[in-house]
């Protein structure tokens, strides 16, 4: 209610600078002179209204546009740099000023205060420093689009330092505020990080010229300062004495049992400072992904690099605590139970200042947790297939300190912060009433995340996976994955949920925990009874076999998470067992192997998973091996695969789909003549010759692509199908001309002796310009790992042949599964194979895509309320707008993809 009280006294008491604020707009002493008066002095009165004119963010972000800023950046820059010298000015005396905070309250009388003109002199210095940050926040991101990676203006205005005598300084406490020293040691980690560079004494050569901190440097000081401030930020309980800059973490958690306590006021405040950091740090967004390495933002290179140790950690574990503690309750409020209310979102809006803080953290620390450009990449450790990078507190210091938490309180007050978080996510996708709860906004930063946490503390990684939540977090991130598989624009994060995934199943520990049951609450559209292994089956099989080939560039990562896991696979269900050989159909399909030079790798990881399981827990997977027994011809057609069996295979079933569809468009329009039945008859006679060469299991050989169209979604109950027996096709029947004629068709192309035919067909099966060549099959078909599968079927497929043949069919299911439970193949097998698997490398083009896939959520997020980087050219990623529905208004433009899947941008993304 009171949220609104400002709004309604606007026009009937006109007390309100609702005037003054659109004579901004129109007047010429507006935002209109910062473009046609030249060279405007730092000390001219107009800059007077950039700090008290606004009330609140968005009044900044619709008075000032960035084509205003563009404008004067071309007309005259100068004003521009005046512009930021001034604000950084008053923001630096305001800081260090005594009525800084102002003792305002967040009251009715505030609102009033704070919108109501004041005729006294009396001065609002919070609401200065508000303002100063929010009109930094608009002007900095237009000054990066239009320098791009040409950093002229900026190293000019920002970066440059200026020389002073040694005697002309100010006192001493003033100094190392801003000076940081280029040479700081771990072993200097006291408070006092930020001494003179001079080592000098001070009554020595008292004229000596030293170079002054940049006014970069002391806005990221000054930005340190403002995130610690009682009054502001902080409560003034925990003020020490008349020193209101107190760097204390902001709430209990990781280095802290204590909590000062939740304050809207102070977190809102908050949320603007870290929104000013994060501008500064979105420098990345305007320079190239082929750029990003050699072009480090000197922004994000300073914070990572030149932060003093105790405001590194403090800051780190603010952000930390508050990101971890946001799924917890702290109390019952209107708040809270509002948010319990069914289509909640619909009713109230605008956003929470909780919400919107925890947010901010989440973003500034992934961006700074992710930064590796320049010197701030990952030192080299050890040597040859051994060497392996890891971060030091010179290269980027919140890698470094992230990487040296090691208290079992800390990971057990992550881990249940971030499963907390993951767990509301799958509750609102659990609801009985679809829609009715809003999606938690910041799950994408919180699975980033726990990615760094995992990547860069192998001490918390292990703690993870002899936990018993290392099944659940398997099962929120792979229902994530399943819940926005569908949604192009999330494709990237269903990227790095499949990597995720990946690292997890190289740890032995997890292939040990995929035996227990899943404890979570599955929704009920893909839940299905078994393990922890059967569900990370049939949910790859379904991100895979439901999306119409739009994630084939994920399918390795989230086959080599099976291959990874199957040396630990054990009592698989039916239904997982059918999905794994379905995958293997689909994969070892002519058509998909012969239409891109990767896809033969994908067979040979389906192949590695069923060798882990024979050579691992044979007799623990009856239903694996016989679905292995009952794809036996595939397997067998793989041993002698050519080009010209595969195009002969491609050819057949594009005619059986020609009979399918000409048959029932002939049956649609219901002809009755004799002759046509008899055409009909002779025709299906042909169709069932063809496909009785075929293996009866192997029907879903017979797509045209290998992703979803042979493979269904259904999860009901699967029976087994009996083993094929070696039996001759059926006997020939009579053949219809037209039948004849298409044979003839097949039989001169097997029968081409110079190939021509296979060169014409080999160039329209594969894809972007790829033409597969017999020289080309033979280099891996030759390199398939099939000799284990193939000991395994010639040993075992008689004796079940056998049992078929002689028991009832009622009875051969349980007896097969009875035998293959008890069958042992030591004596036939090989030496069992050391268990190696494929962990995720980071390369160069994967740190570009994930840098670009962060700053794409930090954009996306920015969208609303503010557009903060609305209408800017940036260059790291390609973004898309789409029309929005007139009530979706409020919804931010979520079709951000991050330029990951577009042509121009492939080399920013990892396969």
């Amino acid at each position: 209610m009171f949220a609104n009280f400002p709004q309604k006294l606007t026009a009937p008491l006109g007390l309100l600078s609702d005037e003054a604020k659109l004579a901004f707009r129109s007047r010429p002493e507006g935002i209109s002179k910062l473009i046609s008066t030249r060279n405007m002095g730092e000390n001219d009165r107009y800059w007077d209204q950039y700090f008290t004119l606004f009330d609140t963010p968005s009044d900044v972000f619709s008075l000032i546009s960035p084509h205003d800023i563009r404008r004067a950046m071309l007309d005259a820059p100068e004003n521009v740099a005046t512009l930021i010298r001034v604000l950084t000015s008053r923001l630096f005396n305001l800081v260090s000023d005594h009525t800084f905070p102002s003792a305002i309250g967040s009251s009715v009388a505030s609102y009033a205060t704070s919108f109501i003109k004041s005729t006294t002199t009396e001065r609002n210095t919070t609401k200065e420093v508000l303002n100063t940050i929010r009109v930094l926040q608009r002007v900095l991101p237009v000054i990066f689009e239009v320098e791009g990676e040409s950093n002229a203006f900026e190293l000019e205005v920002l970066w440059k330092k200026i020389e002073a005598d040694n005697e002309s300084q100010s006192p001493a406490e003033e100094v190392p505020q801003f000076v940081i020293e280029d040479d700081d040691d771990d072993g200097s980690e006291s408070g006092d990080a930020t001494r003179p560079t001079s080592s000098q004494g001070s009554g020595s050569q008292p004229k000596h010229k030293i170079l002054l901190p940049s006014l970069g440097e002391k806005l990221f000081s000054c930005i340190n300062d403002l995130l610690f401030c009682c009054g502001f930020t902080l409560p003034t309980k925990i003020q020490v004495d008349h020193y209101k800059i107190n760097y204390v973490i902001w709430e209990k958690g990781v280095g802290t049992t204590t909590d000062p306590g939740p304050n809207t006021q102070y977190d809102s405040n908050k949320t603007e400072v870290l929104r000013l950091l994060l501008v500064l740090l979105s420098r990345q967004m305007y320079v190239s992904p082929g750029s990003l390495f050699s072009k480090p933002s000197f922004y994000t290179l300073h914070v990572v690099r030149r932060t003093p140790r105790r405001d590194v950690l403090t800051l780190l574990c603010s952000l930390l605590n508050t990101t971890v503690n946001s799924s917890k309750t702290t109390g019952v409020t209107i708040a809270n139970m509002a948010g319990k209310v069914p289509y909640n979102h619909l009713v109230f809006k605008g956003e929470d200042p909780r919400t919107a803080l925890v947010g901010m953290c989440l973003q500034v620390l992934c961006v700074l947790l992710d930064f590796q450009s320049g010197p701030a990449r990952d030192a080299s450790v050890g040597v040859g297939e051994t060497a392996t990078s890891a971060p030091t507190s010179k290269t980027n210091a919140f890698r470094y300190f992230l990487a040296k938490l090691h208290r079992t309180q800390d990971f057990d007050f992550i881990l249940d912060g971030i499963t907390n978080i993951l767990e509301q996510q799958l509750a609102v996708a659990n609801h009985l009433l679809p829609g009715s709860r809003r999606s938690v906004p910041y799950v994408p930063e919180t699975i980033i995340l726990f990615w760094k946490m995992i990547e860069l503390n192998k001490k918390f990684r292990a703690y993870l996976l002899d936990s018993d939540k290392a099944t659940d977090v398997l099962a929120y991130l792979l229902c994530y994955g399943l819940d926005i598989k569908d949604k192009p624009q999330q494709h990237g994060l269903c990227r790095a949920l499949t990597y995720i995934i990946q690292i997890l199943s190289a740890e032995p520990a997890f292939g040990n925990k995929l035996s227990a049951p899943i404890k979570v609450s599955i929704p009920a559209k893909w839940a299905i009874p078994g393990t922890a292994a059967d569900f990370m089956i049939t949910a790859i099989y379904s991100m895979i076999a439901t999306t119409s080939g739009m994630l084939n560039s994920l399918y390795p990562a989230l086959i080599i998470a099976l291959s990874n896991a199957a040396p630990y696979f054990k009592n698989l269900s039916v239904v997982s067992s059918t999905r794994l050989i379905q995958m293997f159909n689909s994969f070892s399909n002519p058509r998909f192997l012969l239409s891109d030079e990767s896809h033969p790798r994908l067979l040979f990881f389906m192949l590695e998973v069923f060798n882990s399981v024979i050579f691992h827990n044979l007799s623990d997977n009856p239903n694996l091996l016989y679905g292995i027994l009952t794809a036996h011809k595939t397997f067998q057609e793989l041993g002698t695969f050519t080009l010209a069996q595969g195009l002969r295979e491609i050819k057949r079933v594009e005619l059986a789909r020609e009979e399918q569809a000409a048959q029932s468009e002939r049956n649609k329009k219901g002809l009755g003549h004799q002759e046509d039945d008899l055409e009909r008859g002779d025709l299906h006679v042909e169709k069932i010759r063809l496909l009785q060469q075929e293996d009866g299991a192997l029907e879903n050989r017979e797509a045209e692509s290998s992703h979803d169209s042979n493979m269904g979604d259904e999860e009901g109950p699967v029976s087994h199908p009996n083993v094929p027996q070696n039996s001759e096709n059926a006997p020939g029947t009579p053949t219809s001309e037209k039948a004849r004629g298409k044979m003839r068709e097949r039989s001169s192309l097997s029968s081409d002796a110079d190939g021509s035919a296979e060169r014409i067909l080999s160039a329209g099966i594969g894809r972007n310009g790829f033409v597969p060549t017999q020289e080309w099959v033979t280099s891996w078909q030759q390199g398939l790992p099939l000799d284990t599968v193939m000991l395994v079927i010639s040993e075992l497929l008689p004796k079940v042949q056998n049992l078929q043949a002689g028991r009832q069919k009622a009875n051969t299911a349980g007896a097969i599964t009875d035998f293959l439970q008890s069958v042992t193949l030591v004596d036939v097998l090989p030496p069992q194979p050391q268990v190696c698997p494929r962990r995720f490398m980071w390369s160069d083009a994967s740190i570009v895509w994930l840098a670009s896939l962060i700053w794409g959520e930090v954009y996306v997020h920015g969208m609303s309320p503010l557009g903060i980087w609305n209408s800017t050219n940036v260059r790291l990623f390609l973004v898309k707008h789409t029309q929005m529905q007139q009530r979706q208004i409020t919804e931010t433009m979520s079709s951000v993809v991050g330029g990951l899947f577009s042509p121009s941008r492939q080399r920013s993304d990892h396969a």
